[in-house]
């Protein structure tokens, strides 16, 4: 008998509700060119609103070098973009309000917006992830598809990117007792085009979709290690069923183990290339599953662990108002193609981590500077 956790809540409390106003200056901000979640963040902290931070874009990318302002979003067209996606059933929701998932509002790139279809209750239930090969042998779709009923029937939502091979078993799997997709697209762009039913089946059953893109975004190839993060961001866990190296579902793995999350690897035959990364992964670490109380029992633990509210935490460190000219061409000399880590260019620079994290934010709202995980810059 596996231990049953039907009635929790993965939630964060106090919760929080936008003003339509604040939504607005929300989706315009991220909307706008060079900022995405991290940007979005530092803006907001320093400047108090998002409707401050909006006024002070083309000052801050004006002393990072470029040569005009980039696009702001119009009040109208956030307008045009939150009508057109109620008619077609999606509320665009701030971290703390209900509907979005608890644990992906924790992690440093969190959406500033959410795109939600379906139950809010079932966004708010803790979730395991389970993804894997695309193309996964028989064996591991009926693995994947067994350890989805399992964790389900025991409480947990299961949480996958709506691929086909093991995404596409663990959410039928699951309909019945919860499952949530994760696009990597819009909610109206489903990719692969043939889980249109899937995704139908997924909504009218108590189960939803999520996005952080806007309706009529076709998925790219750099979209889906995006989509990545947020299934591992939204997880307790995360469960690999096939995977063979440099597979799409390592770059999950990867972001799960940098976000804290439990990382789980289903074991396989040395002599099939599918399992290669997952056998990696068991060697690096990684939580060896065979049964579905392999998960309940690691994830135990982490589900008595309270949750902190993600606005009680701003960055630390605050912004230097107008760095010296001096400061801002000894940090930029430091800068390159390669990634360097900004606790170095702090050491190195010899200014102050908020005269850093200035120049760096200016650099990056004109375009010229490219953010990477374990907090790694490099100039674009």
């Amino acid at each position: 008998m596996l231990s049953p956790q039907g009635d929790a809540v993965d939630a964060i409390n106090p919760s929080v509700e936008l003003t339509e106003p604040e939504r607005i200056d929300r989706l315009r901000l991220i909307r706008s060119d060079n900022v995405g979640p991290r940007t979005f963040r530092s803006l907001v902290d320093h400047f108090g609103t998002a409707r401050a931070a909006l006024e002070r874009l083309p000052d801050l990318a004006r002393r990072g070098g470029a040569a005009r302002s980039g696009r702001i979003c119009s009040v109208d067209e956030a307008k045009a973009e939150l009508a057109a996606s109620r008619k077609f059933g999606i509320a665009w929701l701030a971290p703390g309000e209900d509907g979005y998932p608890a644990r992906l509002a924790m992690i440093d790139d969190a959406p500033p917006l959410l795109a939600v279809r379906g139950d809010n209750a079932t966004l708010m239930r803790p979730m395991i992830a389970i993804v894997g090969s695309r193309n996964a042998s028989g064996a591991g779709l009926k693995f994947a598809g067994l350890l989805a009923r399992e964790l389900g029937e025991a409480g947990f939502i299961i949480i996958s990117g709506l691929a086909r091979g093991v995404d596409q078993a663990a959410h039928r799997t699951s309909v019945e007792n919860g499952t949530i997709a994760v696009l990597a697209g819009g909610q109206d762009c489903i990719y692969p085009p043939e889980h249109g039913d899937l995704l139908a089946s997924i909504l009218n059953h108590a189960g939803a979709a999520i996005s952080e893109m806007p309706l009529g975004h076709e998925p790219r190839a750099r979209d889906f290690p995006r989509r990545n993060r947020l299934i591992s961001g939204a997880a307790l866990g995360v469960v690999v069923v096939e995977a063979a190296h440099r597979s799409g579902s390592l770059i999950t793995a990867r972001m799960a183990a940098e976000q804290g999350r439990e990382v789980f690897a289903v074991p396989g035959s040395p002599l099939d290339p599918r399992a290669a990364g997952t056998n990696d992964l068991i060697k690096q670490g990684a939580t060896l599953v065979t049964e579905a109380s392999d998960i309940i029992n690691a994830v135990a633990p982490i589900m008595e662990r309270p949750l902190m509210h993600p606005m009680s935490e701003p960055d630390s460190e605050p912004f230097e108002n107008d760095p010296q000219g001096h400061d801002r061409d000894q940090i930029t000399g430091l800068l390159g193609p390669a990634p360097i880590s900004i606790d170095d260019l702090v050491r190195m620079s010899g200014a102050s981590p908020a005269i850093v994290r200035t120049v760096l934010l200016e650099l990056e709202l004109a375009g010229k500077l490219e953010r990477h995980g374990g907090g790694l810059v490099s100039l674009i």
